[in-house]
């Protein structure tokens, strides 16, 4: 009975104490702001899908976590300052070092958040990836040191020396790492240069390099190749080679010789002009860029003309459509003339018997 009464005693000493009275509505009062927040938060999303800015999205899918966090290490920090002030006031300052390299870390934390957001929301609105992506890492490096060196000195640590320390060991890092820096400065240089991003069909004439850009990093770019192999190429190796980038030709090229008969030496001229004309009138055809219909050679079998033209595409598949379908209106309008494709003959002329 006794036992009852001394813990009914203390638990309502705990009620009556001002100091828990105190700390309860401090807690109370941070989960209160929380949840408003939090409703807050909701009825904005609501206002933003409707607007067409990429910042405001970014912005709300960032902020709510660490809003939210915030808040409740206010609370508590102030809650545990509370407690400090009856207990042991030396306890003060380590809750605003504590309170303050949280801080740091959410503010940090959100700013990273908020870059890749806007960085999705770039490349999905069709921004240049490549471009968009650099960026993006540039400003999460920096965002990152500086929340490193923001830390170091809230704990103490004099920046001035960390900074000179960096100096000295950069130096040393950088004759350990020749090829890693090559490499890093290789990928700063095709970010700014741009020879070539993320989607883009390349070949190199200097090595057996071909196939689609799937990522760019900053120590090596990933290449898909046609028979569907990953590829890894070191960045520095692109300021050595020769590279095409087959994705940004405005046209493609139909270079053909086709060869007839001799007897047909005298349809010459009219399936030339005709095969011009054919082309000249192709829906698919630019007769914007050169094109030309000779007769070009007196071959060993064969009177050759060429057919040298631009297609409107630059699709692979849709070029080769393209193409079949010129070279069968050719066939067709020899065929027409009375004319046939020639293929490798040989004459034997034998002399009578005398």
């Amino acid at each position: 009975m006794n036992d009852g009464s001394e813990l009914l005693s203390v638990v309502l000493g705990w009620f009556t104490d001002p100091l828990v009275v105190r700390v309860f509505l401090v807690i109370l009062a941070t989960a209160i702001v929380n949840s408003i927040s939090r409703r807050f938060i909701k009825k904005l999303d609501k206002v933003v899908e409707n607007t067409d800015s990429l910042w405001d999205d970014a912005l709300l899918a960032t902020v709510s976590q660490p809003l939210n966090l915030l808040i409740w290490i206010l609370g508590i920090s102030i809650a545990a300052e509370l407690i400090a002030e009856r207990g042991n006031d030396v306890q003060i300052p380590m809750i605003n070092s504590i309170r303050y390299l949280a801080s740091i870390g959410l503010l940090a934390f959100f700013c990273v958040r908020l870059v890749t957001e806007i960085e999705k929301a770039y490349i999905s609105s069709g921004s240049d990836e490549t471009t968009v992506t650099a960026v993006a890492k540039l400003v999460r490096i920096s965002l990152v040191i500086t929340a490193g060196l923001m830390t170091l000195q809230t704990l103490g640590v004099s920046i001035s020396g960390v900074l000179a320390f960096g100096g000295v060991g950069g130096l040393a890092v950088g004759f350990a790492a020749q090829d890693l820096l090559a490499n890093f400065f290789g990928g700063l240089v095709i970010y700014l240069d741009r020879p070539f991003k993320v989607g883009d069909w390349i070949r190199s004439p200097d090595r057996e390099i071909e196939g689609t850009v799937i990522k760019i990093g900053w120590r090596l770019t990933e290449i898909r190749t046609f028979d569907q192999r990953p590829l890894y190429i070191p960045n520095s190796m692109f300021s050595t080679i020769s590279l095409e980038n087959p994705s940004r030709m405005l046209n493609r090229r139909i270079y053909e010789t086709i060869g007839l008969r001799y007897v047909d030496m005298n349809l010459m001229a009219a399936i030339v002009v005709d095969v011009e004309t054919m082309l000249r009138t192709h829906a698919d055809i630019d007769v914007e860029k050169t094109l030309m219909v000779n007769f070009n050679a007196f071959s060993d079998s064969t009177l050759d003309f060429f057919v040298y033209t631009f297609t409107k595409t630059t699709n692979w598949v849709e070029f080769h459509a393209i193409k079949q379908d010129v070279l069968i209106r050719i066939a067709d309008i020899i065929n027409d003339h009375g004319a046939e494709i020639a293929f490798p003959t040989s004459t034997i002329h034998i002399e009578p018997e005398a």
